[in-house]
């Protein structure tokens, strides 16, 4: 992996890894940029937002523009961050599919990391929430002493936190208004939506500390079951509660 201003280098020497890529499509819209970190500064050499919808089939394209814009070819990359959720089952799958299958081709280093603590970087505040719909917000809570948790909560579940935080990073306004109903009290601080450049740091210093995930088991970040699943286990129990009754009814 050749590139002009050094190789990728093993992370226990404490060498950077200079040229990344990031891709997040978990939001309403997406983005992908390519970024060199040859030490304590970052230069953005080019940043593609994506249309919601539409990522399965601009990804690719959008990442070979970047590329190409630059001068670079895949191989010059030193490393992926791929966002890999929460947010859209659909946009969550297709970036984790492109990461996957650009790095095992070019034997490219992958880590991934949550949207909600992209968002929690960005605004400089522990805790952040961001809309689920149906009444739920994915939300990001700052513990003390302890490592942050990552939840899916409704009305219900935020009710029933305790302590609950001081200040929250919000950047739409489902998670806005669900928190501000249920938690008058808490100071929402408004942030714009996190973008795949906000990734690249946080990127750097997981390579950095060696955290490349096996791609065998590089995932989603869903925090909840998608659609089938629910609808799958509500078909099934429904179908187990008849069963007795129908066996008594036949018997009758």
């Amino acid at each position: 992996m050749n590139f002009s201003s050094g190789t990728m280098h093993d992370a226990s020497s404490g060498n950077v890894f200079p040229l990344l890529l990031a891709i997040d499509t978990c939001g309403p819209s997406g983005s992908v940029a390519l970024g060199r970190i040859p030490g304590r500064d970052l230069e953005i050499l080019g940043q593609t937002e994506l249309a919601g919808r539409s990522y399965s089939a601009t990804l690719i394209s959008a990442i070979a523009d970047l590329l190409h814009s630059a001068g670079l070819e895949l191989c010059n990359l030193d490393g992926i961050v791929v966002v890999n959720g929460p947010g859209s089952f659909t946009g969550v799958r297709v970036g984790v599919s492109a990461a996957k299958g650009l790095a095992q081709g070019a034997e490219i280093p992958v880590v991934a990391i949550s949207r909600l603590e992209i968002l929690s970087r960005k605004s400089g505040v522990p805790s952040a929430g961001l809309d689920a719909h149906r009444g739920e917000v994915y939300l990001r809570l700052e513990r003390t002493g302890a490592t942050p948790v990552e939840i899916l909560a409704g009305a219900n579940e935020l009710a029933a936190i305790q302590p609950i935080p001081t200040r929250v990073a919000v950047c739409d306004e489902g998670a806005t208004a669900l928190l501000a109903r249920v938690w008058p009290q808490t100071q929402l601080v408004t942030t714009s939506p996190p973008l795949a450049s906000d990734a690249l740091r946080p990127g750097e210093a997981r390579l950095i500390a060696g955290a490349a995930v096996d791609l065998a088991l590089l995932d989603g970040h869903y925090l909840r079951r998608s659609d089938a699943e629910i609808f799958g286990t509500d078909v099934a129990a429904l179908a187990e509660a008849a069963a007795p009754a129908a066996a008594e009814s036949k018997s009758a």
